[in-house]
């Protein structure tokens, strides 16, 4: 199956996780080659204004400093949908129950697998509003 249809399943999943509370991390490894842009990392907010998520972009070079972005968990997913098959083969989302990673192949084809969850506890991230 294409990737970007399995991703959108994988999706559905990462935002299930979030209405449950059960959202712990999301992750975005395996680089492809050896870009700049080292990892992504969506961490929860839980906050009056309801949720929200962390992004950061973690960087390789010292020279580039890391950026984050505190958003809406819609407006995270096409920054995250721009970097697969670009930068990135795997997504993985961490939840309190199970672990899910979504991966791209070589051909192209999407999959999604679940494991033991590596989080037990969900550790908000901690936001500068200066």
């Amino acid at each position: 199956m294409q990737y970007t249809d399995v991703f959108i399943e994988f999706w559905e999943q990462v935002k299930q996780s979030v209405e449950e509370e059960r959202f712990a991390k999301l992750t975005m490894a395996k680089t492809i080659g050896k870009p700049n842009l080292k990892n992504i990392f969506v961490r929860p907010v839980y906050s009056n204004d309801g949720f929200m998520v962390l992004l950061k972009l973690r960087y390789r070079s010292r020279e580039t400093e890391d950026i984050e972005q505190k958003l809406t968990l819609d407006e995270a997913f096409p920054i995250l949908q721009k970097h697969l098959k670009t930068s990135f083969f795997s997504v993985l989302l961490f939840t309190t129950t199970k672990d899910v990673t979504f991966k791209i192949n070589k051909k192209g084809a999407g999959s999604i697998t679940e494991g033991l969850p590596t989080f037990t506890n969900i550790t908000q991230a901690e936001i500068d509003d200066n």
